[in-house]
């Protein structure tokens, strides 16, 4: 190398006195957002290339939504998890008198009808039941006179009342909670076995 006055000399030269040292921060995120904008044009020519719909682009799929309350009652494990953060909140009455409300319309005996629907009512929708379900008086009304002559049909306004409950209120905090996260994870780590 020739001889130069320090302030003579270009970046390069000066780079190969220090090869030991790092480079500065400000020159490690330049690169990185270089190497992000090319990473989003890939991607883009890939999408324009591929003509795929977006629903198919492995992106949205690697980050699926979280189960319906639907899809958490139909799977059993779901629903054990889902039944025990309930009872640890006090509010186990709500799925009890679901899964009560469900067998209850599967009975075809017109006496099993009668005497099912008496005893969903005593123990979830009277005033003073022992595990009594939070729907308005409106509905325990109907209930109590649809009780005279009871059909598979005499709960369902309370049924989707308490659905909608525990739609809105306890599935986004079991979404959250520690049970639905590690039964979600041995989901994961079953996989690899």
């Amino acid at each position: 190398m020739p001889k130069l006055s320090f302030s003579k000399m270009r970046f390069y030269e000066i780079k190969d006195f220090m090869p030991n040292m790092k480079r500065p921060r400000r020159m490690d995120i330049v690169l990185n957002r270089k190497r992000h904008k090319k990473d989003i044009e890939c991607l883009m020519v890939k999408k324009i290339n591929d003509e795929t719909p977006p629903s198919k682009l492995s992106w949205q799929t690697e980050h699926k939504p979280h189960p319906t309350l639907e899809k958490l009652l139909q799977n059993k494990k779901y629903l054990a998890a889902f039944g025990s953060f309930l009872r640890s909140e006090f509010s186990e009455e709500n799925i009890q008198f679901w899964l009560a409300c469900e067998d209850f319309k599967s009975t075809i005996s017109p006496d099993d009808i009668r005497w099912k629907a008496e005893e969903i009512y005593r123990e979830f929708v009277e005033p003073t039941a022992c595990r009594e379900i939070n729907v308005d008086h409106h509905i325990r009304e109907k209930i109590k006179e649809s009780l005279e002559n009871p059909s598979r049909s005499c709960f369902d306004e309370a049924q989707k009342h308490v659905y909608l409950l525990m739609e809105r209120d306890s599935r986004p905090r079991f979404l959250q909670s520690d049970a639905y996260l590690s039964l979600k994870h041995k989901s994961r780590s079953l996989w690899y076995i």
